[in-house]
């Protein structure tokens, strides 16, 4: 099925031939002509589906003078459509899909996020803006210093709520509706919808039509898991083994300390393996280039901490590294997805040392199965990790007892 049957216009569909577009995901497919009709929408799918096209390309559409018939002026420091995102990374990604499938659209974007100087972004708001895209805690400095206003928004975004639910930006996510105008309508994307989504939702969404794209969908990311039991001394050890033997391309390593993110960089350079790391303790210039660099292949190896786990987007990303589990099985969930997007095949490998058991258990408890494990004679493990829960077999039922 094209895009097309969806009910996109032409330079829509052309912009997303040019990119290699061809047919739409399944949350694109149910949830595009339902924002078209112009109803409201809770949307569950995980990470790697598409979801930002979901929103960004019925936006594009409802806000053109293709669609309206008519050419619409904006007043200076008005918005038109917010999409508010939890990092600042995912709100430059989205606004660099606005622009990408936007092409043949007269229509102005703009990402606005804290950690960088605020006065080009007043500049920018001054003309007035169609669709921004920002994060929580700067959309609302700049609304009290009144370098934008909110009279005449058309739609609100959620993208990626539960995460945003997680940073704790709930606060501000309610400051921020108290101040919009009742007639709108409202779109909330989420990898997860939890009891505190669902409460969000009803505060802010109208009768909303809801979708969940389930995990055994035809757009189940194709993602093959493994992990490595390993002792925490002989982590850089093993990475470096791995890149190294198995002739890794590319990877994408998560770390829970920015400490350990410029140590690992480090030990790695030691073994003549070149990386980067990207962290809160960098400024977002360097982020930015680093990113870039990561994506246009000039890097091979990206060390990052939690902030990046949703703020990339790289279309034939090979592996994802879990080089410290997370403790939270949705940050599992997350990390993962930036592997095998959009139907593509990927691998995640995880190291998980003996305190990391627990953590281990939910994961796999979230998975609902037991991911599979490797091991290397060269990394013979003191700390032996027990089997986990999901595999457990009492002593009376073993077959050897």
């Amino acid at each position: 099925m094209p895009f097309s049957s969806l009910g996109l216009c032409e330079p829509l569909t052309n912009a997303l031939s040019n990119l290699g577009y061809e047919k739409p995901t399944a949350i694109q497919d149910k949830a595009i002509p339902i924002v078209l009709s112009g109803k409201d929408i809770i949307a569950a799918a995980q990470t790697g589906t598409g979801k930002t096209a979901s929103f960004v390309l019925p936006i594009l559409q409802m806000l053109s003078p293709h669609h309206t018939g008519k050419e619409r002026k904006l007043r200076g420091k008005r918005i038109r459509a917010l999409i508010l995102t939890p990092t600042r990374e995912l709100a430059v990604q989205v606004e660099k899909s606005i622009k990408a499938y936007g092409e043949h659209l007269e229509l102005s974007s703009m990402a606005m996020y804290g950690g960088v100087d605020s006065h080009a972004q007043k500049q920018a708001l001054i003309w007035g803006v169609d669709i921004l895209v920002a994060t929580p805690g700067r959309l609302l400095d700049m609304a009290h210093q009144r370098a934008l206003h909110f009279d005449e928004l058309e739609m609100l975004v959620l993208d990626e709520a539960d995460r945003m639910l997680d940073m704790g930006f709930i606060d501000d996510i309610n400051k921020i509706i108290e101040r919009l105008p009742e007639q709108r309508q409202n779109l909330l994307f989420s990898a997860t919808i939890s009891e505190d989504v669902r409460l969000l939702a009803r505060r802010t969404i109208n009768k909303p039509v809801e979708i969940s794209i389930k995990a055994d969908s035809a757009s189940k990311p194709k993602i093959a898991q493994w992990l490595v039991t390993v002792d925490k001394t002989n982590k850089s050890a093993l990475l470096s083994y791995l890149i190294k033997e198995q002739q890794w391309d590319q990877a994408l390593i998560f770390i829970e300390t920015k400490h350990g993110a410029a140590k690992l960089v480090s030990q790695l350079e030691k073994r003549d393996i070149k990386a980067e790391c990207i962290h809160s303790g960098r400024t977002q210039a360097v982020r930015e280039q680093i990113l870039a660099d990561f994506k246009s292949g000039k890097i091979n190896f990206l060390v990052s901490t939690g902030v990046a786990a949703r703020g990339i987007d790289i279309g034939e990303l090979s592996r994802v590294v879990n080089y410290d589990l997370p403790d939270q099985p949705d940050d599992y969930i997350h990390r993962i997805g930036r592997t095998g997007r959009a139907g593509k095949s990927g691998a995640a490998v995880s190291f998980v040392s003996k305190d990391n058991f627990r953590n281990l258990c939910a994961i796999e408890s979230k998975l609902g199965h037991v991911i599979e494990r490797k091991a290397f004679e060269e990394f013979p493990v003191k700390k032996v990790v027990p089997v986990s829960i999901l595999n457990y077999v009492p002593k009376n039922q073993r077959k050897d007892s």
